[in-house]
């Protein structure tokens, strides 16, 4: 036994003894009787044992529950939608042809495809350089989307930086399950500023593509309007000197 179970049982039997025999009776000692009052103490005394280990068990079990729903100190959640939002932005401010099917189509059956011949000289010029001043729009745009995405770059590192020493240092399952949706925000974050970019770059390859073509349509038909308008030159025989 240990020694509180020895205290305890020491305890319980001078208890026993100093009770003694009422007033007129004689002291009896039965040993067989002693012996199995001391065997009960033992039982009860390991009982309580029992239940006390029962309770620190317990208690422990509390402990650890709690470390598991203890939150994170922080949140990078909304630095890492600042960043999706200055994208967005961006996207929104894209000049003179918006990213919407409506406006790019509209643009192309305004300024794009087909040209109409017959307008004057400056007119065909005007949508020429409004073509070109489209296309100059849309490059500026995609640098402007590639200087941001760089720029976002230095507040992700720092956010996956913090939020993989928190992982480590994870005190239970609700901490290291709030680090992994916050690294999933950061990848969604990375991923929209990606697609943003190419989209961009795509956007501004697409107006200069399409206003070269449309130049190379009206060139064309200039070229072919010229050669055919009229009679066109006639060769003639010409006397150079009197006969």
């Amino acid at each position: 036994m240990t020694r509180p179970q020895v205290r305890l049982l020491l305890t319980v039997t001078a208890l026993a003894f100093a009770a003694g025999p009422a007033a007129g009776q004689q002291v009896v000692y039965d040993p067989s009787n002693y012996a199995q009052n001391v065997l009960q103490a033992a039982r009860a005394l390991q009982q309580i044992n029992n239940q006390v280990q029962q309770l620190e068990n317990q208690t422990q079990s509390l402990i650890n529950q709690a470390k598991h729903l203890v939150s994170l100190p922080y949140s990078l959640v909304s630095t890492i939608t600042s960043q999706i939002q200055r994208t967005e932005q961006l996207i929104a401010q894209a000049q003179r042809i918006a990213y919407s099917v409506s406006t790019i189509d509209k643009a192309f059956t305004t300024n794009y495809g087909a040209i109409n011949l017959n307008v004057s000289q400056q007119q065909m010029v005007a949508g020429a350089q409004q073509r070109w001043q489209t296309s100059v729009a849309g490059l500026q745009d995609a640098m402007r989307m590639q200087a941001t995405v760089v720029g976002n770059i230095p507040t992700s590192r720092t956010t996956v930086t913090t939020l993989g020493a928190s992982s480590q240092s994870a005190s239970g399952m609700l901490q290291a399950i709030q680090v992994s949706d916050q690294l999933l925000v950061q990848i969604s974050q990375q991923l929209a500023d990606l697609i943003a970019l190419l989209a961009a770059h795509s956007r501004a390859e697409t107006l200069i593509a399409a206003a070269n073509a449309t130049d190379q349509n009206q060139g064309t038909g200039e070229l072919s309007t010229f050669l055919t308008r009229g009679s066109g030159y006639q060769p003639q025989a010409v006397q150079m000197f009197h006969q």
